[in-house]
Order: C-alpha cells, then structure tokens, then sequence
C-alpha cells in the first residue's frame, strides 16, 4: 500500500531531523543547510541553558550565605567561608553535569520544557541577586540571546562536540600529563626564580593575560597549521573516502547511495573540519595545562609564607582578588601559576603534534571519524539534492 502524502512528509521530516541531529552531534553544522541549522533551536539551546542555570544557582547559594556582602577571606576561612568556596568549587563541574544530563534527553518536547525551566531558575537568581539594578538584569537577556545565536550559528555543537571527545579520550590526557613531566622540570626552575616572583608581583593584570594570550596563539597557530597539513588530502576535491557503508550502518544514512562524483567541499565545511580537529587538540592540552597550573598553586600555597613572599617579591601583600572575592594568596603566585600554565601549554603543543604515538592515540581517531562523517555529508546532499519537495531547503547552498 502506498504512503498518502501526510503520511510521506511526517517520514520525510523524521529523517532530516535525525540527519541534522547526526551532524550536529559530531559538531559539523556546516553541512546543513541555513533552515537546518536554525531548526528547533529552542530544545537544541537546553544543555547549556542547563549549564548557565546550575552557575547561577551556585551564585545564588553564595548571596543567601554571605548576605550580599563582600567575602573577603583573612587567615582561615570561617565555616560560610568554606561553603562559599565548596560552592564556588562546584560551580562549573555542576554545570558540565547538568548540561550533560539534559543532553541525554533525546524528546524534543522534553528538552524544550528543560531549556524552559532552565531560563526561569537563571532569571528568576538573577532578579534575586540584582535587585532593581538594570544592568545586572540584562546580563540575563545578554546570556539568553547569545546562547541562542551560539546555537544556531553552530558554534555550540561543535564546543559540545569537542568537550565530548575530551572526556572520552582521559586516557590520552593522563598519557600527555606523564609526557609533559619534563617541561614540569623545567618550569620548577622558574617557579622557585627570585626575578620572575619579581617580575610576577609588579606585573600588571592587563600586561599579563596580554603575555599569556600571545604565548597560547603562538601554540594555536602551531596546532592549526599541523592540523592542515595533516587533513589537506581528506579535503581537496579529488581525495579517496575510504568505504564507508559499515560505519554508516545504524545511522540515518545506511540507505543512502554513495554519490559519484563527491560533491566538493565548500570554504565553511573545510574550515569546519580543521576547526574540529585543531579545537580538539587544542581543549585536551588546555586541560593539561591546567592541571599543572593547579599544581604549582597548591604547591605555592604549602610553602610560601609572609616572610618568604616578602622576600622573592619585595611587597606585603598577602592577599589576592578573584570574581570580587579576597582569598588568602599572594596575587604574585596566581599570576606566575597562570604564566606556568602558559608556558606548558605551549610546550605540549610543540611536543604532541610531532609525537607519532599521540597521533595514533588521538588524532588519527579524529581522522577516521571525520572521514565517516563526510561519506554520510555526501549521501545527506546528493539525498536532498535529488528528493523532490524535500523538506530541508537543500537548494540554498549555504554551507
């Protein structure tokens, strides 16, 4: 028996939403079309709405236990003190986990009563927090809007996208923080250099990020270009796609033909490929660094006293100001723990992109996938190019 008409547009309809939903959550955007990538933005924008309500409900938390004050933290922490910290620790590991849940939730009408709720709990703190003060109220609106744009832009999903193949390659991480103990050697040298505490306590907050983004676009650029040179082949018009019918078995292309000749690569599609792998390397040796950062931070915390400080920085200053708050370190640690950080970043990206044992490890993974990827981006095309009255707007060319 034939479909009816209704019966064939609601198919129709299901199979562009979950070809869309499919390159979406492999962070490739650029392969749908305008109409696509604007489609149910609402329930789309739900995790990291999820995410911004579990900060600002941490937030929250921090302006019912200290009363609208400023905290400013002197010796040892009272027992509000050590709640406002344990909330502030939270904070962003609340987040990950909240949009994390509410990205399992594959029911559209679920995850847009989620982002729903999400933007009432985020307002509502808001309120609370600011009062009458309007431009503390149109953070709100700011935020909102911004995650909406981000979302349908696609920006989102390819941040979702590498913050996934993150977590799942730790084991990758925990293989390049045992490769970067050499740089930790070296940087130990520095740590415990009388001119660079110098250096750190009179350097100004602005002179310093300034140093520390130069230092990570260095390492950026460095990354990026490796990256093309590893991808051009995969993305020049005439390059091989393996075979992928066994990779695309259980997905919504498995009963997609394999268009020949490749419809070629647009500019948007090629730059979204390269960012996807470059971004991947990119967070995964952040995280590195971090942690070494973290390091030094506890370490600085345990050794360093009045005396100590006033020695390698010639000041008194014991305290330091973050997000408004005074805590018990000498803004000269926190700055030369974050020059560290930088100056490992920049390391393991010299030193992981070369190394063919991280190659097999990480990128070429990446690489596979990508291939996979575009085999399905060829099929979904030469699919919507040739169905007619399809429902995505296939003819509009952008990329």
């Amino acid at each position: 028996m034939n479909r009816s008409p209704r019966r064939s547009l609601v198919h129709r309809e299901s199979a562009t939403a979950a070809a869309e939903s499919w390159f979406l959550l492999r962070g490739l955007p650029s392969v749908l079309t305008t109409r696509g990538r604007w489609r149910r933005l609402w329930s789309r924008s739900a995790p990291m709405l999820a995410a911004w309500a579990a900060v600002e409900s941490c937030l929250l938390a921090i302006y019912f236990v200290s009363a609208g004050r400023d905290v400013e933290i002197a010796g040892t922490p009272t027992t509000s003190q050590w709640v406002i910290l344990g909330l502030l620790a939270v904070a962003l590991p609340l987040a990950a986990l909240a949009g994390w849940l509410v990205s399992r939730i594959s029911a559209v009408r679920v995850r847009a009563i989620a982002a729903t709720v999400a933007v009432a709990i985020a307002v509502v703190s808001d309120v609370i927090e600011a009062g009458s003060d309007p431009v503390q109220l149109s953070r709100a609106a700011v935020i909102l809007t911004l995650t909406l744009v981000l979302t349908g832009c696609g920006i989102g999903s390819v941040l979702g996208w590498a913050v996934r193949m993150t977590l799942s390659h730790l084991a990758t991480v925990g293989e390049l923080a045992i490769r970067a103990l050499p740089v930790v050697l070296l940087t130990a040298l520095v740590f415990f250099n009388t001119y660079v505490w110098l250096m750190a306590a009179n350097i100004s907050d602005a002179r310093l990020w300034l140093s520390i983004v130069f230092l990570l676009a260095i390492a950026g650029a460095f990354v990026v270009s490796k990256t093309i040179e590893r991808v051009r082949p995969m993305l020049r018009d005439t390059a091989v796609l393996p075979e992928g019918s066994e990779s695309l078995s259980d997905t919504p292309f498995a009963a997609m033909p394999d268009p020949s000749p490749r419809a070629p690569l647009k500019r948007a599609e090629r730059l979204n490929v390269v960012f996807l792998l470059a971004t991947s390397q990119l967070v995964e040796i952040l995280v590195v660094a971090s942690v070494t950062a973290t390091i030094y931070l506890i370490l600085g915390l345990l050794i360093l006293t009045p005396p100590l400080v006033k020695e390698w920085t010639h000041t008194t200053v014991n305290t330091a100001t973050v997000l408004g708050m005074t805590f018990p370190a000498p803004s000269s640690l926190i700055h030369i723990c974050l020059f560290l950080g930088a100056l490992t970043f920049m390391y393991i990206s010299a030193r992981a992109v070369d190394d063919a044992e991280y190659r097999a490890m990480f990128l070429d993974p990446l690489i596979d996938d990508l291939h996979t990827a575009l085999i399905a981006r060829s099929r979904y095309r030469a699919n919507i190019a040739h169905t007619p009255n399809a429902v995505v707007d296939g003819a509009d060319g952008s990329g």
